[in-house]
């Protein structure tokens, strides 16, 4: 059963959606606990009870933020089943899911991020955790990680603004990852052509 959400998760959230919308119309430069106040129609005190500063907001937005891409990876994960491709297969179908969403995680947040990197510690803890799980159970040792850091240069490299990849090329990368995905650890029997030599 799900629990319902208090007055104070609901104030939160609702001054988190003004901070965001602030940020998508003009980056984290205009972004202030008055911006965020007048946005949230809530006074400068009452943001302050919620969030100390604007970091400790840019920090829960990243939060919020990574927590949906972890919830979109896992559901992705359940779908692939078990399986040393769950993993990379579920990271790229989440990829191909939000690649074309500008809003997906708009680039200032990601660079006000960088500056805050504690806020990414959540989505660290289960980034390694699922490596460390891949590790022992993939065929050619460290695949799976390079499958996966790959998705993820290709979104932060897009929201970057580093290129525009688009239609049939952009289709032909994501089924390029996912053959990769499934050759390496499943298909294939490993071989010193596939896994490499040490």
């Amino acid at each position: 059963m799900v629990k319902p959400r208090t007055r104070r998760e609901d104030r939160a959230s609702i001054i988190l959606d003004a901070a965001e919308s602030l940020i998508r119309r003009s980056g984290t430069r205009t972004l202030t606990i008055d911006a965020v106040a007048t946005e949230a129609s809530l006074s400068k005190g009452g943001v302050l009870h919620h969030f100390a500063s604007k970091d400790a907001l840019i920090s829960a937005l990243a939060e919020r933020k990574l927590k949906e891409i972890k919830e979109g990876i896992a559901r992705h994960e359940v779908a692939q089943g078990a399986g040393p491709s769950a993993l990379p297969l579920a990271l790229i179908a989440h990829a191909r899911e939000v690649y074309a969403d500008e809003e997906g995680f708009p680039r200032a947040l990601l660079l006000a991020s960088a500056e805050n990197p504690e806020a990414f510690a959540g989505f660290n803890a289960f980034l390694s955790e699922r490596l460390a799980g891949l590790e022992k159970i993939e065929r050619c040792p460290g695949i799976g990680a390079a499958l996966v850091f790959s998705t993820l240069g290709l979104l932060i490299t897009r929201t970057l603004g580093f290129h525009s990849m688009e239609g049939p090329q952009l289709e032909r990368l994501f089924d390029g990852l996912e053959k990769v995905a499934r050759s390496v650890t499943e298909g294939e029997t490993p071989t010193t052509d596939t896994c490499g030599s040490d």
